[in-house]
């Protein structure tokens, strides 16, 4: 397997060059790939991230959806793996990754865990061990084999938030996704910022709107319109 990591940024400049190193640290050189989408930054994202040892592509429309979609269309890899960037990536993801695939499984994340001790962000880390849609998120990290990918026809690049749910969903109707039983680290800055019911609400908010099935534009709006941070 040759595993190509896909990573948008925007203004990233406090997280980037620490994920890329740890990418290449945990990963073999020969079997990764590092892809760094950035969206115009103004903080010197992009050249942070070729330092430390990423491609950087410019993205080519506004969006994470888009920038994703982007940075597939130039990989490498038969396999793709999505990360935000202030995520801290499990050390052996390669190995995981890899014997997921052998194992059958065309798409599948880790659980998380937030890097703060507050309670109620320890009680939705554990929430992502289970199954349900709404225990997933884009900060658990998502790899998906490029076959797969490419029947799907990548990310919907109509939804500004909820594009990692919307694919998992439709994922989990035509292949097997894995829920890998290690965690990465996740920021709780977006907490930190809001405060964590203000972030519950827009969250529930965002996921009501989305199963009745309002126009992603729309959801987009009233989810910027509640947080502060994303």
């Amino acid at each position: 397997m040759f595993l190509s990591i896909i990573i948008p940024t925007y203004n990233e400049a406090p997280h980037i060059a620490q994920l890329v190193q740890q990418l290449r640290d945990f990963g073999p050189a020969d079997a990764i790939e590092i892809l760094v989408v950035d969206a115009q930054s103004t903080d010197g994202t992009a050249a942070l991230a070729e330092a430390a040892g990423a491609t950087v592509l410019l993205g080519s429309r506004p969006g994470r959806a888009a920038q994703m979609n982007h940075g597939a269309a130039h990989a490498s890899g038969d396999s793709l793996y999505f990360v935000h960037a202030d995520v801290g990536i499990h050390p052996d993801y390669v190995t995981t990754i890899g014997q997921a695939v052998a194992a059958g499984y065309e798409a599948g994340c880790y659980r998380f865990r937030f890097d703060s001790a507050h309670p109620l962000l320890r009680i939705n880390s554990y929430g992502t061990r289970f199954k349900g849609l709404m225990s997933r998120g884009g900060d658990q990290t998502l790899f998906i084999t490029r076959a797969l990918f490419e029947r799907l026809g990548g990310f919907n690049e109509r939804f500004v938030v909820m594009e990692d749910f919307e694919i998992i969903q439709r994922i989990r109707r035509v292949a097997r996704f894995l829920i890998v039983p290690q965690s990465v680290m996740v920021s709780a800055r977006k907490y930190e910022h809001n405060g964590w019911l203000r972030v519950q609400l827009a969250n529930l908010t965002a996921f009501a709107l989305y199963f009745m099935k309002v126009e992603p534009a729309r959801i987009g709006r009233t989810y910027k319109a509640m947080i502060k941070h994303r």
